[in-house]
C-alpha cells in the first residue's frame, strides 16, 4: 500500500483533528491535556509512547517496521500563542486570550494523519519511525529542551518536518535544498545617560535623545556594513523610558530582533552592531551596553534530504504540487534538530482566501484550508519510509 492511497480515507479523520486542537490550545510549556490527549490516541493505534513525564508536555511515538533498520523522527510543535482569535467559526479557541496563530494545531493534525497511515503500512517500513510531538516552539527554546528527553534523539538517523504557510496556495509543497527560514536573535539595549529636570537639558544626558540616535544609527549596519548580496533583517521592536511629562530620563531600554541565513557572518552582525550602539552612546557623553541572545540558528535544509522529499511529494501527490519558494525570515527552533542529523523541513501550503485563508500567521484572523493536510500527511510518511528504505 502507497500513502497516496489513503488520503482521501484520512482526509476527514486529519481536518477534524486540526479542529480540535484550534479549539482547545495551550500555551508554550503549558501543553499538559494536549499532550494527554495526543498519546490517548497514538495508544489508540498501537503506537509506542514516551511522554515526557518530568515537564508534563511534549511526547514521542514509536512505529516498529516490519523489517529492523534505522530509525527518523517526523516532528511537530504543538504549542500555541497568547492571541485574542476574532475568528467566528464554530471551532475558534474556547479559551480566552490563546490562540493557535500560527499553525501547529495543523502540524499535530498532519503528525496523527502520518502516524494513522504508517500503521497501515508497516510491512513496507524498514526500521523505525519516531514521532516527535515537540513543545514550546514559539520559544525558541522547545527543541534544544525536547533533544534531551530520554534517548530518542540520540537513536535516530534523520529528521523531516514542516510547517504549513499562508503565502503558499494550499495544496503545494515546498522542500528545497539549502537555507530556508532565518536565524532569529534577541537584542537588548540599555542606555545609560543622567536624569534631570525637563527644563534644564543641559544639565542632564537625555537617555531618549540617545535611544533615539542609536535606533536611527543601526539602520545603516544594513545598509553600510552588510553586503548587498546578504540578507539580515534589524528590527527594534520596543523602547522604554521615563515616566513623568516633565521629567528627562537618564535610562532607556529597547528591544529588538536580528535575522540572518549565513552563520558565517553572525559575529559580524553582533560586533557592527555593538560598535554603533557603544559609540552612539558615547557621543552624546552616555554608555550604551548590547546584550545578545541567540535564539535559533537558521534553518538549512540537507541536499540529499530535499532531493529524496522532492522525489517523494512528485510520487505521492503529481508534478503539479512540487512548489518553488523563497527562504523566509521567521525562525524555526526545527533548526537546531538540523544542526546535528541530516534532514528537510517543508513549507505546506493552506492559503485559499475563500475559506478565509489569507491572514498572516500569527494574526487574530489566522485559519487554513486543512482540507488539504491529509496530502501533507502522506508526504510526511512516504517520506519516512523511502529514507528508511533508501538508507539501509
Amino acid at each position: 500500500m502507497h500513502s497516496r492511497d489513503l488520503i482521501e480515507q484520512y482526509k476527514t479523520y486529519v481536518q477534524d483533528w486540526r479542529r480540535y486542537f484550534h479549539k482547545h490550545p495551550e500555551l508554550s510549556n503549558e501543553e499538559f491535556e494536549t499532550t494527554k490527549t495526543l498519546a490517548k490516541e497514538l495508544e489508540s493505534m498501537g503506537v509506542e509512547v514516551h511522554v515526557d513525564t518530568e515537564r508534563g508536555t511534549g511526547l514521542i511515538g514509536i512505529i516498529h517496521g516490519a523489517k529492523s533498520g534505522k530509525a527518523i523522527a517526523l516532528r511537530a510543535d504543538i504549542d500555541a500563542l497568547p492571541v485574542q482569535e476574532h475568528n467566528t467559526f464554530d471551532f475558534k479557541s474556547d479559551v480566552d486570550g490563546k490562540m493557535h496563530a500560527c499553525g501547529h494545531d495543523g502540524h499535530m493534525a498532519i503528525l496523527l494523519g502520518a502516524a494513522k497511515m504508517l500503521t497501515a503500512m508497516k510491512d513496507r517500513i524498514e526500521g523505525d519511525v519516531y514521532l516527535a510531538f515537540q513543545p514550546a516552539e514559539e520559544t525558541g527554546a522547545g527543541a534544544p529542551d525536547f533533544m534531551k528527553f530520554d534517548n530518542w534523539f540520540e537513536k535516530i538517523d534523520a529528521v523531516f518536518g514542516g510547517h504549513v504557510w499562508i503565502d503558499l496556495p494550499a495544496g503545494l509543497i515546498s522542500v528545497e535544498e539549502g537555507p530556508r527560514m532565518a536565524a532569529s536573535s534577541k537584542i537588548t539595549i540599555r542606555v545609560k545617560g543622567k536624569q534631570g529636570h525637563g527644563a534644564q537639558p543641559h544639565q542632564a544626558i537625555d537617555a531618549v535623545v540617545v535611544a533615539s540616535a542609536i535606533v536611527m544609527n543601526l539602520q545603516t549596519v544594513v545598509s553600510r556594513n552588510v553586503s548587498a548580496l546578504d540578507s539580515l533583517v534589524l528590527t527594534i521592536g520596543n523602547i522604554h523610558s521615563g515616566s513623568e511629562w516633565n521629567v528627562i530620563p537618564g535610562e532607556a531600554q529597547m528591544g529588538g530582533t536580528i535575522r540572518f541565513f549565513d552563520p558565517a557572518q553572525e559575529d559580524h552582525y553582533v560586533e557592527s552592531i555593538r560598535r554603533v550602539v557603544e559609540h552612539t552612546a558615547l557621543a552624546y557623553g552616555a554608555t550604551a551596553e548590547l546584550i545578545y541572545e541567540k535564539k535559533v540558528p537558521p534553518t538549512i535544509n540537507d541536499a540529499a534530504a530535499s532531493e529524496l522529499a522532492e522525489r517523494v511529494v512528485i510520487d505521492t501527490l503529481g508534478k503539479e504540487k512540487l512548489s518553488k519558494m523563497r527562504k523566509v525570515m521567521p525562525g524555526e527552533d526545527f533548526a537546531w534538530y538540523l544542526q546535528e542529523k541530516p534532514g528537510c523541513f517543508a513549507f505546506i501550503g493552506i492559503q485559499n482566501p475563500e475559506v478565509g485563508a489569507n491572514f498572516d500567521h500569527h494574526n487574530n484572523r489566522f485559519t487554513m484550508d486543512d482540507s488539504v493536510l491529509s496530502a501533507a500527511s502522506a508526504v510526511y510518511a512516504e517520506y519516512a519510509v523511502q529514507w528508511l528504505k533508501e538508507n539501509k
